[in-house]
């Protein structure tokens, strides 16, 4: 008996040392449940305000308390540490409001025990509010005022993205959808003439539609009246439609710059994964990153890293509180210093639509059109590094921008092949990411901070890529 415990109990150590290790985190958040676009301005509603709140709880749960399932190493549990922890969001109410209330969930207030000093002259000071905890939120110029704007493009400040995405309503695809549409949207005019015209409904204004018509399911029941026209087929159609139509804005094929959103996030997910390498499990260095921002990013960097191979449903535009995950782990045993070696280091893509605070959790989909959802680090920022946009040279080339910061750049030749945007990426652990240059620098903005940057689950709708097979006709409606 004696030997067979103690053969369970090296048995036992061996399988906490081949344990994983999360060593640090890169979060990609859509803000919560909103007022409509087309009545602005937009803000964040009580219920949207409870999905981050519950959202930030469930992170909390994951990663940051101390009996947390997926403990990030090192990371402070309840006094937040602040060089540990980056958060930003552009100039935007609702993104602003998102991020704040996420954090009050994530890092909760500490209470008297903890939230309290003891001056110099012996006097005991509390905080205010039970101990609640101030996180700074850095300011990204990236997505200003987006949640007032139905044409996300336009707050990128980059050219040729805009140019680009103003392509596709001359595409075939676009031009067959508006004609074969035109019945379809004709008949949703009685719902929706108090804020639309007669020549803007139709599927040029396929989001703002559906945002207006989505908005008025969730908070206003006077739309109740409309059931014999918004069936269950209709808003499902409603949702597709705009999902179409949203997904061809962000990203194309052969036009890299329209997914420029996206193309920054991966750039800065390889950044700030890559400073939590080379902090090399110093105590105070930066484990979780977290951005706040509109749906675009998301649906550009679906496009980028291929998702959309992998599951349909990343055509679509992700629900309120939605998620995307970059984590960094290993499952070599931790040195008693320092991070184990870089052949030992993994990180995995997950994705969550809608809030994590109910039912659902994220899951892990494979990048890059692969099948393995486990990368190994180089791997990784080898296939981020094919798209991704870091420094300024890179974005001001993508972009087609000459004037500001800029102008430096305006004479030199962009780069012609992916491996040459590569090149263009100093290295600086393995070869990834290692200039820090933020969208927000490049746009003029200086001295930010080291990162950059609903409770419904919604199945997106299928789409075909044939402008003939979204013709709903009006005799084609159920009542």
């Amino acid at each position: 008996m004696a030997l067979r415990a103690l053969a369970l109990t090296l048995f036992s150590s061996s399988v906490v040392c081949a344990a994983e290790t999360v060593l640090g985190v890169y979060m990609f958040h859509r803000h919560g449940d909103r007022t409509a676009k087309s009545t602005p301005p937009a803000n964040l509603t009580d219920l949207g305000y409870s999905e981050v709140y519950h959202s930030g709880q469930y992170y909390r749960s994951r990663y940051v308390a101390s009996d947390a399932s997926l403990k990030i190493s090192g990371l402070n549990s309840d006094v937040v540490l602040q060089s540990q922890i980056a958060v930003s969001a552009p100039a935007d109410t609702v993104l602003q409001n998102s991020a704040q209330g996420f954090l009050q969930g994530l890092y909760p207030p500490v209470g008297s025990q903890l939230g309290n000093e003891t001056l110099a002259n012996g006097s005991g000071v509390e905080a205010p509010l039970n101990g609640y905890q101030l996180i700074p939120i850095s300011l990204v110029s990236s997505g200003s005022g987006s949640e007032d704007s139905s044409w996300l493009q336009s707050s990128t400040g980059c050219g040729n993205s805009i140019i680009s995405s103003n392509d596709y309503f001359t595409s075939t695809d676009y031009q067959g959808l508006l004609k074969s549409t035109a019945g379809f949207y004709d008949n949703l005019t009685s719902a929706i003439n108090d804020t639309f015209s007669s020549s803007q409904i139709s599927y040029k204004n396929a989001y703002t539609i559906f945002d207006l018509i989505n908005v008025a399911e969730i908070h206003n029941t006077s739309i109740h009246a409309f059931n014999d026209i918004l069936t269950p087929d209709v808003l499902l159609q409603i949702r597709t439609l705009a999902d179409h139509h949203e997904f061809n804005l962000a990203y194309n094929t052969s036009e890299p710059a329209r997914a420029i959103a996206g193309a920054t996030v991966a750039a800065q997910a390889v950044q700030y994964l890559n400073g939590t390498i080379a902090s090399n499990h110093n105590y105070s260095g930066p484990r979780l990153g977290i951005q706040f921002g509109a749906y675009n990013s998301f649906q550009s960097f679906f496009g980028l890293a291929n998702l959309t191979g992998v599951d349909e449903d990343f055509y679509g535009i992700p629900d309120y509180a939605s998620v995307m995950l970059f984590e960094l782990y290993t499952n070599a045993s931790m040195p008693p210093s320092g991070l184990p070696s870089q052949d030992n280091l993994f990180v995995r893509f997950l994705f969550n639509n809608g809030t994590s605070a109910n039912s659902t959790v994220p899951q892990m989909y494979p990048l890059f059109g692969g099948t393995a959802v486990d990368l190994r680090w180089t791997d990784f920022v080898t296939g981020m590094n094919k798209f991704a946009v870091g420094t300024t040279q890179q974005w001001c080339q993508v972009c087609g921008n000459t004037t500001g910061t800029c102008a430096a750049y305006a004479s030199t030749p962009g780069p012609t092949s992916s491996s040459e945007r590569s090149s263009g990426i100093s290295a600086a652990v393995g070869g990834v990411i290692g200039a820090f240059v933020t969208l927000a620098v490049i746009l003029g903005v200086e001295a930010l901070i080291l990162l950059l940057f609903g409770l419904r689950v919604v199945r997106k709708g299928k789409i075909s890529q044939s402008p003939e097979s979204y013709g709903v006709t009006a005799a084609e409606t159920k009542s």
